[in-house]
């Protein structure tokens, strides 16, 4: 809690010590600490029981009122309820804090909404393409020629059966970081379907 001046409450705060309030409950009141006003009645000679005199100033009971008790169990839960709220909110800066880093190394946008986790379908059917898994293979500069020789996992591979599998003539394609086999005699457009 920010300090407040308590300057301005001073008769309203001494009336309350001669009506034997407890400091928790005149803390709760001017919504400040028990400390605040425990240091303030002591600044202000304002301590019970105890006059500028140095006399009493009223006749008390001495029994105990459970009221007081129970005032500075709600200030002390206050206290640590504002104490855990402050924690609370410098955790969740914190973790704000990494995430917008986190972001920010992967080149997202700050502005960006955090994105919802893809919702499965909830009936069978056609499933979307699949990504090609790749497969390894060996280019064979032999006596005879060249030759591509590919995992035999290949057959196993649907996409292979359909389109591939058999003897069929093909463009091959040489450039610096790949090797590129088409399907010859065929347009551009029907490779894409």
């Amino acid at each position: 809690m920010a300090r407040r001046s308590l300057r301005p409450h001073l008769n309203q705060i001494r009336t309350w010590v001669q009506q034997g309030r407890t400091d928790a409950w005149i803390a709760h009141q001017l919504e400040v600490t028990v400390q605040q006003i425990d240091a303030f009645k002591r600044e202000n000679e304002l301590v019970p029981g105890a006059s500028a005199g140095g006399g009493p100033t009223a006749d008390f009971d001495d029994e105990i009122d459970l009221r007081a008790q129970d005032d500075e169990l709600i200030a002390a839960e206050l206290e640590k309820a504002e104490a855990e709220r402050l924690v609370r909110e410098a955790e969740e800066a914190e973790r704000a804090a990494t995430e917008a880093a986190e972001r920010a190394a992967r080149g997202e946008d700050e502005d960006a909404e955090p994105e919802a986790p893809r919702r499965r379908g909830r009936r069978g059917g056609r499933g979307r393409a699949r990504k090609a898994t790749p497969l390894e293979g060996t280019f064979d500069h032999g006596d005879e020629g060249y030759g591509l020789w590919i995992d035999p996992a290949i057959a196993d591979n649907p996409v292979y059966a359909e389109h591939w599998s058999g003897h069929r003539p093909v463009v091959v394609t040489v450039e610096e970081d790949q090797i590129v086999i088409r399907r010859s005699g065929e347009d551009a457009s029907s490779d894409e379907d």
